[in-house]
């Protein structure tokens, strides 16, 4: 896995697309602050902007990920893996700023987010290279680690919406109909945390070197830590930037959706949809890069890192606002509400885990079949979701 000088293949022009994005946000605080401009100038810098600068640090990651791949000897689809982790950043960034205004937005959204990344998954697997019989290989960690992933996310969002029902129809629980409380977000997102905690423990001691090649003598020496840490840093603090950005634009982009009276579900897909724009950047450029194991990497952590990362961290950070005083306390003492809207998103992403864990598990390899009925299924949610959620 060599050790590219740029992103997008080797290049500089992901700096140049960085600098833009990031000359686009300064312009668009500056215009925000001083009331010039018409009103859908801000927002319009705020998306180009923001997506420009997710696009620069998502390859300010890789690079810094790649170098630490080589400096400990990680396969490609390891090493994609913790990009993938790395690229959450943005997306729980911005999530924060929504959960400081609306926490119950904020957890459909995340929820959201794996049903749409679910079907990014299902496209994905319809480009990737396959043999003469039609079949798709995928790698051995992605098999026997995504798949016990899949199958986990499947069974807590299988057990917590029945769970959610049942505080619906029987009132049980300290807060009653209302909801879950702190401490309730407090030890779920504490438990979903270590899961993936475990998970990427075991990946790096079983699967980190297992299909690594030889040394190449001829080849040039490792990038040195400094050259590694200097595009972490690079990358996580233009992420905070650009999340930013994208997260008040799509704030405004939801006000004006539901303001022209689209349903709430609508707006939360759409915000679904940028807030795991990081994944959707580095799935791509992996790909265009014909660096297959990473993007399928991309593809499968943006799935099960939603009810491990992201979830949890949204629990978490709903829980801390609220013991701050900066999230207002419902009925009862609760702090994230249960209704149609939660339980729903909440209950319909067990199909698509299950299906994703039996595609997947069953051969090591998606055939043309498997990636049809995942798309239906991934799609059908999605649309159930929009009219009927």
């Amino acid at each position: 896995m060599p050790f590219m000088s740029g992103g997008g293949g080797g290049g500089s022009t992901w700096i140049w697309v960085l600098v833009a994005g990031l000359c686009a946000c300064g312009a668009a605080h500056g215009l925000h602050t001083s009331h010039l401009g018409p009103e859908w100038l801000v927002p319009g810098l705020q998306a180009l902007g923001g997506l420009a600068v997710i696009f620069g640090s998502c390859e300010a990651m890789i690079l810094s990920v790649e170098g630490l791949g080589v400096r400990l000897s990680w396969n490609s689809f390891v090493a994609g893996a913790i990009a993938t982790l790395a690229s959450n950043v943005p997306e729980i960034i911005m999530l924060g700023f929504v959960v400081a205004s609306e926490p119950r937005v904020a957890f459909v959204v995340v929820a959201l987010t794996l049903h749409i990344n679910a079907l990014v998954f299902g496209v994905y697997s319809a480009i990737l290279p396959r043999d003469r019989t039609g079949q798709a290989r995928l790698p051995v960690a992605l098999v026997k680690t995504s798949t016990d992933l899949f199958i986990a996310g499947g069974s807590v969002f299988l057990a917590t919406g029945c769970l959610m029902l049942v505080m619906q129809l029987f009132g049980t629980g300290r807060h009653g109909t209302s909801g879950f409380g702190a401490a309730d977000l407090y030890v779920m997102g504490g438990v979903l945390l270590s899961v993936q905690a475990v998970s990427v423990w075991q990946m790096i001691v079983r699967f980190s070197g297992s299909d690594a090649e030889a040394p190449d003598p001829q080849a040039e020496a490792p990038p040195s830590w400094g050259r590694i840490a200097g595009f972490g840093v690079l990358g996580l603090s233009t992420s905070v930037i650009g999340g930013h950005a994208v997260g008040d634009f799509a704030d405004a982009l939801v006000a004006g959706l539901t303001g022209a009276g689209y349903s709430e579900m609508i707006g939360a897909i759409v915000l679904s949809v940028f807030a795991g724009a990081g994944a959707y950047v580095m799935t791509l450029m992996a790909h265009l890069r014909k660096k297959y194991d990473i993007a399928l990497a991309n593809v499968s952590g943006a799935i099960t890192q939603v009810p491990f990362v992201v979830l949890p961290a949204v629990m978490l950070m709903i829980a801390a606002l609220s013991s701050l005083g900066v999230v207002p306390t419902l009925a009862h003492g609760a702090v994230l509400s249960i209704d149609l809207e939660t339980t729903s998103v909440v209950l319909l992403a067990f199909p698509p885990m299950l299906i994703l864990w039996k595609s997947v598990q069953d051969d090591g390899s998606v055939n043309w079949v498997e990636t049809a009925g995942m798309v239906a299924v991934f799609a059908l949610t999605l649309y159930f979701l929009a009219v009927h959620g």
